[in-house]
């Protein structure tokens, strides 16, 4: 389906391997609920890479982009819990970006997400955009593919330095363009359908610019992901219960999305 609101927060990440254990305990049990009790936040997931790097996945939906430079989320990024300063101490090659959903098309919820990061030139952002509407309306169209997204930066407003960046303790990258590609198909071919995609003439000739990425960037511009965990807005879980859960929001296997 389509994505939940109109802003996103992508957060991509490694963890020190002696902080694994506290990262999903704090994750699950404080950083999530706390995250989706911001006025304006409905929906966040976690998932973990089965291909490509970093490991760890972060997406909260929001209602829209001005939820990401609203007082509510920022105070809550000025005022960390001690829990949240002493684990994301332990964050490794973050890299983040509070985003306006520019376009978002699709029929349920995959078991799987692919993401890929990367630039484009100024100039060409309007012709992209438009090219992008109709290539990810087509992709999410294909056997396999349960939605395909295109998220763009607010690069001010994901540069700000708040308490909890600077509790991590290391720079933070901010990838300008995003896409999330769905998919319910299995691991293995749904990553070479995403890979042919985002390799194919048309869109390597419109997105371009991929030498102004740092190398690492242009390393990992695609991961293929598993969900791990998932936590709605109490107010979205309630307009959730009155309708029957679709059978598309649920993983490989028929589990549900947020089982790993």
């Amino acid at each position: 389906m389509s994505l939940a609101g109109e802003g996103a927060v992508a957060i991509w990440h490694d963890i020190a391997p002696e902080g694994r254990d506290e990262f999903y305990a704090w994750h699950g049990t404080e950083h999530m609920p706390e995250r989706a009790s911001v006025p304006g936040f409905l929906r966040g997931r976690r998932y973990v890479a089965i291909a490509g790097a970093p490991e760890y996945f972060n997406l909260y939906e929001t209602a829209n982009k001005a939820v990401l430079s609203g007082r509510d989320y920022l105070d809550r990024l000025d005022h960390p819990t001690p829990w949240t300063v002493a684990t994301v101490r332990h964050f490794r090659g973050v890299a983040r970006s509070l985003c306006e959903v520019a376009h978002s098309r699709g029929a349920g919820e995959g078991g799987l997400i692919a993401t890929f990061r990367y630039d484009v030139a100024g100039a060409r952002a309007g012709d992209h955009r438009a090219f992008m509407a109709g290539a990810l309306d087509a992709l999410a169209a294909s056997p396999g593919v349960a939605g395909a997204h295109l998220l763009v930066a607010d690069e001010a407003a994901s540069a700000i330095e708040t308490a909890e960046k600077k509790a991590r303790g290391s720079a933070t990258a901010i990838p300008r363009w995003i896409v999330l590609v769905e998919g319910w198909a299995d691991a293995p071919a749904f990553e070479l359908q995403v890979r042919a995609f985002r390799d194919g003439p048309s869109f390597r000739d419109a997105s371009a610019a991929p030498d102004r990425l740092p190398a690492a960037e242009r390393a990992q511009r695609l991961a293929v992901t598993r969900p791990a965990f998932r936590r709605a807005a109490p107010q979205a879980s309630a307009r959730r219960r009155r309708r029957p859960r679709s059978s598309l929001a649920r993983g490989k296997a028929g589990r549900p999305v947020g089982a790993a």
